[in-house]
């Protein structure tokens, strides 16, 4: 009976260590599922943000001059990947540095939300989340696609009807046809225009010294050492 009377204390000594040890563990493992979550939603975040850049750098039509340079991030870019972008369209919005210059240069023409349209529609079909999805199809429609809206693109009757009816029931592909229809008119009007642009051009002329002669051919035009682009007829 001594005997027990002495181990008991001993063990009600040791149970506060015990659960201190244990409870530093708890928090060990907690710290470590809040990293690994942060790190996931980080993830998330990084993919989702190359097509919503230009959705929160763009603005609106106000003060925006056809004449103004806006040559604000194009120096970091290199003459030998801006030439890639003539290749086609498709490279060039494959390419962050390409869809952003690609986007300068619509601000000059007043035709921004072409571009940010596009990528709205690219982000939207990414969404997960059915209420996610509700709430982003109404904000397209609400400043892409309803008549006066703020940066209404332009699309024919049908197409824009063909949306308005979905929009109580929006599937991930209800914006595909007037994504198409914008993805076209940019290709064969905007980009051949953007190719002959200052902004382009002072991007491709920018050579070190020492630099060799050599021809580049591209669908739409040639380019000198100089990044001077040249249309070629046989090319149309």
């Amino acid at each position: 009976m001594e005997t027990l009377l002495f181990l008991f204390p001993q063990f009600n000594y040791m149970a506060p260590k015990e659960e201190a040890y244990f409870k530093m563990f708890a928090v060990q493992d907690s710290q470590s599922s809040a990293m690994k979550d942060n790190s996931s939603r980080q993830k998330d975040k990084e993919r989702k943000s190359r097509l919503s850049l230009f959705l929160t750098k763009s603005g609106s039509h106000e003060n925006v001059s056809p004449h103004k340079k806006t040559d604000t991030t194009t120096s970091n870019i290199s003459p030998e990947a801006a030439l890639q972008w003539s290749d086609s369209f498709e490279e060039l919005l494959n390419n962050t540095d390409g869809v952003e210059t690609f986007a300068q240069f619509l601000r000059t023409e007043f035709s921004e939300e072409n571009i940010e349209f596009w990528l709205a529609c690219e982000e939207y079909k990414t969404i997960d989340s059915e209420t996610k999805l509700l709430s982003k199809a109404k904000y397209i429609y609400a400043v892409y696609i309803e008549s006066e809206a703020p940066k209404e693109v332009n699309i024919d009757y049908n197409t824009k009807m063909a949306i308005q009816k979905n929009m109580e029931h929006p599937t991930r592909s209800c914006f595909e046809a007037a994504q198409m229809k914008v993805y076209s008119l940019m290709k064969k009007d905007s980009y051949p225009r953007f190719l002959h642009s200052d902004i382009y051009l002072r991007i491709t002329r920018r050579k070190g010294p020492g630099s060799t002669m050599f021809r580049r051919r591209s669908r739409s035009c040639v380019f000198n050492e100089r990044g001077e682009a040249k249309t070629e007829p046989s090319a149309w």
